[in-house]
């Protein structure tokens, strides 16, 4: 009865450090990996014949939905910038400038929205100006960089909105997981 307890709490646990770490998306940091990280981890300590257990199965989709999210954040911001004419020195200053902006976007003194839209806004602000600069360093015109920036801040924002709904599919997925077991 301790032991099912136990089993219970650690089962709970994970999908509250599951929730924590795909909120941290939401900045620009490897959330996602983190949930397959944790999946994993819970999976080889959780002994196989206890119930609320993940299967290699679920790691290996989890592994995948996690690539999946890094390459719709990636592509959708290099699109973005790309399609715009970005030089590589834009394209490398707007991740720069997005990373920056992310984290700085934790601290806007808006209380709650501040915490959650702050960081994505900003990421996309960050990429913004990353590429600005990055273009103006390269010598194109004002007008010219200010529209690969508008690019490159709509290209982050949703590829980082899209990498949120796949860590959105990982929750569930780790909850349904947990409960066919």
């Amino acid at each position: 009865m301790v032991m099912e307890s136990v089993v219970v709490l650690s089962a709970i646990l994970l999908v509250i450090f599951v929730i924590a770490c795909w909120a941290l998306n939401v900045i620009g940091m490897p959330g996602n990996w983190l949930i397959v990280a944790l999946a994993a981890t819970y999976s080889y300590f959780m002994p196989d014949e206890r119930r609320l257990d993940i299967d290699v199965l679920t790691i290996l989709a989890l592994f995948a939905l996690a690539a999946l999210g890094e390459g719709l954040e990636f592509l959708a911001g290099a699109l973005g910038a790309s399609k715009a004419g970005a030089s590589k020195r834009g394209t490398a200053l707007a991740l720069v400038g997005s990373l920056i902006g992310g984290v700085a976007g934790i601290f806007v003194p808006v209380p709650v929205v501040g915490q959650i839209l702050g960081p994505i806004v900003c990421a996309g602000l960050g990429a913004l100006v990353g590429a600005v600069l990055g273009e103006q360093w390269k010598g194109r015109d004002l007008d010219e960089s200010l529209n690969i920036g508008h690019a490159a801040f709509w290209g982050r924002l949703i590829g980082t909105l899209g990498k949120i709904l796949v860590g959105c599919v990982m929750i569930v997925l780790v909850i349904v997981s947990l409960l066919i077991h």
